[in-house]
């Protein structure tokens, strides 16, 4: 008797910290104590649009080719949709649906109306609209609609509709079988948005650095977490190193301002996720309700991780773990209960790991791994190649390197280098690049940093490595 195959959800938010989790209890509660909870998952480019094509395919940024997240090879117009997660599985009998913000300027330049192939059921914010948390636009199956409401709660109910839809002519027949489901709900929060409210720092610092954007609470969150100060870490606004890529926000301290406006944006975002939380909840509840729940495998994650101050900045794009690491959680058929893994993740091994789950063909030859076989495996870790391009131009990388075991190692557009042990220094303190003592770690990295820059396919690496022993570098 064939397996019956799991239906699929991934939740995907936008620029939530792996240290923001504890403001998503339901969440953990309900995804993380009824599967496991990935404790070192990264996005190996660290940004939007990157991040959410290798969801989409499978591949590093520079295989799928949307480098960043405006300009040459960024933005929508840079990803080729033409074979990805969505059309796999719908190839694979799955019917296939959309809700929430897609790519960064989708719905620009006249794409309003577009409609990617692979989706039965699309209903996708439309750029510049999409970060407005009270009045963002939709494009519904090619038809344009407003609707009211708070943006999180919104695109739940958008979500909510489209599943509906996919599911209403199945189930009108009896004794036929229902078609599995994919469903890809994408919510906005915490990322910056507007409209600007009174005492946001575009308001209080007009003209200065200070005056950066931040996300907009529903109306019943805002100001819960008033004052609440950034959680101190030793990383938290440490004086600043003169040596860094041209444009970094950490090649000076931060004014007393910016400080400010950086402890109101973290306030902004714990506030907008507490939506989140409810509205993920209420999307879970609907599912069990419904009986789908338990045969649905559930990925919630977020597209990069941000830096509330860390290192002098506030953000994502840059390679500290702040920034690279990801809240992943996975539970449904298959999933051992109430487990965290420690075996390394990366954005690209959740959609092999999803397109594996349905029996479905890659649309293109995979960088990542099918992460299921090592859910009950010890510690695990390999090779990450990981990579950046400047926000406006993707013809050139700002910086890259690998991440593997306790390393990070990055080479920066400047000629510099950086290298840190995470292990002994889990904040990333100290670069050890010119301590004469690292010199062979410099050469073994810079070495795996040639090696997989391009890799693509079988010759990226996925080979695995106990975390717990010592990693001979020479032999990766």
């Amino acid at each position: 008797m064939p397996v019956e195959k799991p239906n699929l959800l991934m939740i995907t938010v936008d620029d939530l910290s792996a240290l923001d989790m504890d403001y998503l209890p339901s969440v953990k509660k309900l995804v993380g104590e009824s599967g496991v909870t990935f404790t070192d998952a990264v996005a190996p480019t660290p940004i939007c649009v990157p991040a959410r094509a290798s969801l989409l395919s499978g591949q590093y940024a520079h295989n799928h080719g949307a480098h960043t997240i405006h300009g040459p090879e960024g933005g929508y117009p840079s990803f080729d949709d033409s074979a990805t997660l969505a059309t796999s599985l719908q190839e694979a009998g799955y019917s296939t649906v959309f809700t929430g913000k897609y790519l960064n300027e989708y719905g620009e330049a006249g794409s309003e109306r577009d409609l990617p192939p692979g989706w039965d059921e699309w209903r996708a914010t439309v750029d510049p609209s999409t970060y407005n948390y009270l009045g963002a636009k939709f494009n519904v199956n090619g038809r344009l609609v407003k609707p009211k409401g708070y943006s999180t709660t919104v695109i739940t109910q958008q979500a909510q509709a489209a599943l509906k839809a996919v599911l209403k002519d199945g189930r009108k027949k009896p004794g036929v079988a229902q078609k599995p489901w994919f469903q890809w709900v994408n919510y906005v929060a915490p990322h910056i948005g507007g409209p600007t409210e009174k005492g946001d720092p575009k308001q209080r610092f007009p003209g200065t650095k200070g005056a950066i954007g931040v996300p907009v609470p529903d109306k019943q969150d805002r100001d819960t977490y008033a004052d609440k100060p950034i959680p101190q870490q030793p990383n938290l606004f440490p004086e600043a190193r003169k040596k860094f890529p041209k444009g970094s926000p950490s090649r000076k301290n931060p004014s007393q301002i910016e400080k400010d406006a950086y402890r109101l944006s973290y306030q902004r975002r714990i506030e907008s996720a507490r939506s989140l939380d409810r509205n993920i909840a209420s999307l879970l509840g609907g599912l069990k309700k419904s009986g789908d729940l338990a045969r649905t495998l559930v990925v919630f994650t977020s597209d990069n991780g941000f830096s509330s101050g860390y290192h002098n900045f506030n953000g994502k794009l840059w390679y500290y773990e702040e920034s690279l690491r990801i809240p992943v959680l996975m539970s449904g058929p298959g999933v051992p209960k109430g487990r965290e893994v420690a075996t390394t993740l990366t954005n690209p091994d959740i959609a092999t790991t999803l397109l594996a789950a349905a029996g479905a063909g890659d649309p293109h030859e995979p960088d990542g791994i099918d992460i299921m076989p090592w859910l009950r495996a010890p510690e695990q870790t390999r090779v990450v190649p990981i990579e950046a391009w400047p926000t406006t131009d993707g013809t050139s990388r700002l910086w890259s390197g690998v991440r593997v075991g306790r390393w990070t190692y990055v080479e920066l557009d400047n000629g510099e280098v950086e290298l840190y042990d995470r292990t002994n220094d889990p904040y990333e303190m100290t670069n050890l690049a010119d301590d004469p003592g690292h010199a062979e770690t410099v050469s073994q990295l810079a070495d795996l940093t040639e090696k997989y820059r391009d890799c693509a396919g079988d010759s990226c690496p996925k080979k695995m490595y106990a975390a717990d022993g010592p990693l001979d570098l020479t032999g990766i």
